[in-house]
């Protein structure tokens, strides 16, 4: 048993003898990669625990609470049932009816030839197409431009790629009226020229917005455009929203304006184009010579989506290619009936004394809550951002979840930001009806 040299039967009995101390002896080495300091915290676990914990109405989360149109469940299943090859691995860098359908498809609308196997990327999300994009294209010492309000993974992604993020704010034009639109939100372009210099890389915009649901003017676009050629940067276009606008806004993609194909990374998702979040179908879509570069962080990474989701979503695509533009298209029926919900929520909002800020897309409405006077007291978030200690105060105290709107601004510029909150109306008309039922009880009881 004690066989052996004398430095291993010390080292039995230090591990058996007094394991307490070796633990803690071999665990004092750091164990975490410095670029993911700073960015641990995440405001989704925070919020969607918050909410699961006190069993509130959500209004929160940004996905639908009903379910996906029955054409695409049915593709679904079909291909769950499709045998073998719907079981097994199919191409790493997009299934190819789905990578076929959706070059045809978007094909159309930038007005390109798009080169399925080339020019499209398929991801998990819309979230890792991101992730790909930041750790393709940034590195150390690179700055990207992020147009704020912005969803919270930019930042962290930027940073964790070594890039550092530079910001400029969407801000409401003086004088608007007591009925605020999106629209009304506006960039500087003088304040937007300014934040680029020689190590502007790219820049990073997000069109319908979340939360704010602004829709950019093709104008607005054309001076992101400019700047980008002039500064030859690369543009990285969220669009997962671009089914969703309301009262006759268009969607414009940047890469479909002159010079920016070459320079433009479009995401987009399978789960806000068909209202089914839990699939984790994305893509990224741009030239070839640029998303090469991705596929190789892909392939490294997650190197391949699940077969069944894909083929449902490129039977989904292969629908609407054919009722594109028509009633029967599901991207034309789904925004009619949020539009609606949109509307009931807004007015909700008005008559409990909030200032909703009504969206021209998206999921999302945000509401100024300056008027609301509350006693926020709760000594354990003291130290908190104003809007973070309100959503806090209505999840534990009314039973209504919603989001700060600071967490979308980066440190600079949050201060200026912390008395909106964040609504997903994206939901159940039953959902919207108890979240109406508690604010009117609230504000009755005020």
């Amino acid at each position: 048993m004690w066989k052996g040299p004398v430095v291993n039967r010390v080292s039995v009995l230090f591990r058996f003898l007094i394991p307490r101390f070796y633990d803690k002896a071999i665990m004092s080495r750091k164990l975490h990669a410095r670029r993911i300091e700073g960015i641990d915290k995440n405001i989704w676990v925070e919020f969607s625990q918050m909410a699961a914990d006190y069993k509130v109405v959500n209004l929160g989360q940004g996905f639908p609470d009903f379910s996906p149109p029955g054409f695409i469940q049915e593709a679904f299943c079909k291909a769950v049932n499709g045998g073998v090859p719907m079981h097994q691995y199919t191409r790493g860098f997009g299934h190819p009816p789905l990578v076929k359908i959706l070059a045809k498809f978007f094909s159309r609308v930038v007005g390109r030839e798009i080169d399925p196997m080339e020019d499209v990327l398929v991801t998990v999300g819309a979230y890792q197409a991101l992730f790909c994009t930041f750790q393709a294209l940034i590195d150390e010492g690179d700055e990207v431009i992020i147009v704020e309000p912005f969803f919270d993974c930019y930042q962290p992604m930027v940073m964790m790629a070594g890039g550092t993020p530079v910001y400029v704010p969407l801000k409401p034009r003086e004088g608007c009226g007591p009925t605020m639109s999106s629209a009304q939100w506006v960039l500087s372009p003088e304040e937007l020229a300014s934040k680029f210099t020689p190590r502007t890389k790219a820049i990073v915009i997000n069109s319908p917005n979340n939360p704010l649901g602004k829709v950019y003017l093709r104008e607005e676009l054309q001076m992101i455009a400019d700047l980008c050629i002039k500064h030859d940067i690369i543009c990285i276009s969220d669009e997962v929203y671009e089914w969703l606008t309301y009262d006759g806004t268009k969607h414009v993609k940047i890469a479909s304006l002159p010079g920016m194909w070459e320079r433009t990374v479009t995401i987009g998702s399978a789960g806000k184009t068909f209202s089914a979040t839990g699939w984790k179908v994305g893509w990224a879509i741009g030239s070839g010579r640029v998303v090469k570069h991705l596929k190789t962080v892909h392939q490294n990474s997650v190197y391949h989506c699940a077969t069944a989701a894909q083929e449902a979503v490129a039977v989904g695509f292969l629908k609407e290619y054919d009722v594109f533009g028509t009633e029967d298209s599901y991207f034309h029926q789904l925004p009619v009936g949020l539009h609606e919900k949109r509307l009931r929520l807004a007015n909700c909002l008005k008559s409990v004394g909030l200032k909703p800020i009504i969206p021209q897309g998206g999921y999302f409405m945000i509401a100024d809550i300056s008027d609301i006077k509350v006693n926020l007291t709760d000594p354990d978030t003291k130290d908190e951002p104003y809007d973070f200690r309100f959503v806090k105060w209505l999840i534990k105290e009314k039973g209504l979840a919603t989001i700060p709107v600071s967490a979308f601004f980066s440190p600079e510029h949050r201060e200026n930001f912390q008395k909106y909150i964040r609504f997903c109306f994206v939901k159940e008309d039953s959902t919207l009806k108890a979240a109406e039922d508690i604010l009117r009880q609230w504000s009755d009881s005020k």
